[in-house]
């Protein structure tokens, strides 16, 4: 309705032009929005104010040869100036009313488009080393990435989701290293495991399968594994240095068969467990793209930043010249000792991505990546690409109190909640709800106790409370509903409150479309509060089950329709929509 009165609006100014009234090459789009107080009509739009300076009209005075322009509309009953110029549109029973009808004769469907057909994107999220179970912190960006992808769907974009399995580089040698030391602890060698280890007990889990496997043809002794060794931190030593060391006598002394099994083992267990553990909070991948399948792509990345000007050679490393493209400083894709780095695997996994196609990329990173955003974006510039075809979208990580004590979570430690436990803890559909409730980039405080309520503080309860309460209402009918008589019969909504909802209702696809396009999931979090809020304030004020069943299959009509929107938008959400509670 937004745009239909939009779409007079438009054809006035057109009017007015004609006539010379306003200024031929005047281009505006008129804003029409709805209006707070139901005093001042349903919509409302301050064009006239807009257009007062270029024009060089008193405000009012243009808002009043706009009323006397537009077209003479049934669905538009009165229209009003109010203040400076403001025009107030007031619609007839009928125009507010269809969209009940509208409701049910699209059923699922109701509130999408094709507004992003033609558009290939691809949403890349979570993402997180394989080198142990998720936590609570990567569920967030879990159910936002899942989210907005969910809702670019609804509007038409050809959507793929990926997660980049960083399968290569430092920290899986330090998982591999970590495992074989366990293994040795389990054949009986005693050793000071080391702080910079990965101490979880999945990691002994880990090794535990490993000698199930091998039996002890992996053992050497501790004195071997640890001679000449750089001393650990705790001893005063590095404790970078001490692990590097480790790796790299693990690798000699498994040779590579052996060392291969052994990453390979951690890897894929915690693959496994990330695969799984994801598909139970409903989130599925079209891709797992392995950082190891860009050995090739690495060196055309770094041969192509080599053609186009931006390497230099420093003390035996190649560096890109990032600080040329805004970055704060230059750049190591290469070092001294031939290696490339994670970063050049960056650059190489982007060039990879917009050689397939996508018009948008979209990485939804962890908060603490944002300085991480201008040097890849320089890459991109530098090999020709376009880099606003890139967005980043940064997720803060949820932190997770018990009662008014914060969990630590450290990977590394071991000592953390991980997404598993809050599933089961709070159950999947909170868990989605809640992780989406707030801006992706606002610090957010996860309840537990307020996850598990049953109260209306509970913002997926009160939700889900208000869909299964309408499917408890249609099963108490003692003579039959019947949906045409429900919409025949639609002028009978009378009151306010219904009003309120017919239009809270068409306010859907707009609120869907927004949040798609702003990868903003919060807007349809607070709107599907905001209609339950509605229709439970309408229910406890208003009887349903009536003698009269024009009236009585006319409040259905109008429930059903907030029920079929609560089901599409929970499912957006990745949250269920229960029939009974």
């Amino acid at each position: 309705m937004k745009e239909y009165i939009a779409k007079l609006i438009q054809a006035a100014l057109t009017s007015l032009q004609q006539a010379g009234t306003l200024p031929a090459d005047l281009e505006v789009q008129p804003q029409v929005d709805a209006t707070r107080d139901k005093a001042h009509g349903d919509f409302a739009s301050n064009i006239a104010l807009v257009l007062a300076k270029p024009a060089r009209r008193n405000p009012r005075e243009l808002a009043q040869a706009l009323v006397a322009a537009l077209p003479t509309d049934e669905q538009v009953i009165k229209v009003e100036i109010a203040g400076p110029g403001f025009i107030n549109f007031y619609l007839s029973q009928a125009s507010t009313s269809a969209i009940v009808a509208k409701v049910l004769s699209e059923g699922e469907s109701f509130g999408r488009s094709q507004a992003g057909a033609g558009n290939k994107v691809q949403v890349e999220f979570v993402s997180a080393n394989p080198t142990g179970p998720l936590h609570v912190g990567h569920g967030r960006g879990a159910a936002y990435g899942a989210t907005i992808a969910n809702l670019l769907a609804a509007v038409g974009y050809d959507v793929q989701r990926e997660y980049y399995v960083n399968d290569a580089g430092r920290q899986m040698n330090i998982l591999a290293a970590s495992v074989w030391l366990r293994y040795l602890a389990l054949c009986g060698e005693s050793f000071d495991f080391p702080s910079n280890g990965y101490k979880g007990d999945y990691v002994l889990a880990y090794a535990e399968e490993l000698k199930s496997s091998v039996g002890e043809a992996y053992r050497h002794p501790a004195s071997t594994v640890f001679a000449g060794i750089p001393a650990d931190e705790p001893a005063g030593g590095d404790k970078e240095e001490h692990i590097d060391a480790l790796i790299e006598r693990c690798r000699e002394l498994l040779g590579e068969d052996g060392y291969s099994q052994v990453f390979d083992l951690g890897l894929n267990r915690i693959l496994d467990d990330i695969r799984d553990d994801l598909a139970g909070f409903g989130v599925n991948y079209d891709e797992w793209f392995s950082e190891r399948s860009l050995t090739a792509d690495v060196e055309r990345a770094i041969e192509k930043l080599q053609q186009n000007g931006h390497i230099y050679q420093q003390e035996g490393a190649l560096w890109f010249r990032s600080t040329a493209f805004g970055d704060d400083k230059d750049r190591v894709v290469k070092r001294d000792n031939g290696q490339t780095t994670y970063f050049a695997s960056d650059i190489a996994y982007h060039l990879n991505k917009f050689e397939r196609g996508f018009d948008t990329v979209i990485n939804v990173w962890g908060a603490d990546h944002h300085g991480y955003i201008p040097r890849v974006k320089a890459a991109l510039t530098a090999m020709g690409l376009d880099a606003d075809k890139l967005l980043v979208r940064l997720v803060q990580f949820a932190i997770l109190y018990r009662g008014s004590e914060r969990v630590q979570m450290s990977t590394r430690s071991g000592s953390f909640v991980t997404l598993r436990e809050l599933r089961e803890e709070v159950g999947n559909d909170a868990a989605r709800f809640f992780y989406v409730s707030r801006k992706a980039d606002q610090h957010m405080d996860f309840d537990l106790d307020l996850a598990k309520s049953e109260s209306k503080d509970n913002p997926v309860y009160y939700i889900q409370y208000a869909h299964a309460r309408i499917c408890t209402l249609v099963g108490k009918l003692e003579q039959a509903w019947q949906q045409e008589r429900g919409l025949a019969n639609l002028e009978l909504l009378e009151q306010d409150a219904e009003r309120d909802l017919m239009q809270k209702l068409a306010r859907y696809p707009e609120t869907l479309h927004n949040a798609a396009v702003n990868h903003e999931p919060h807007q349809l979090a607070h709107y599907l509060r905001e209609l339950a809020g509605d229709f439970h304030t309408y229910y406890n004020a208003h009887r349903m089950l009536l003698d009269d069943l024009n009236l009585r299959d006319a409040r259905l009509a109008l429930a059903l329709a907030v029920r079929q929107v609560l089901a599409n938008g929970l499912a957006l959400l990745g949250v269920s929509a229960p029939e009974s509670m």
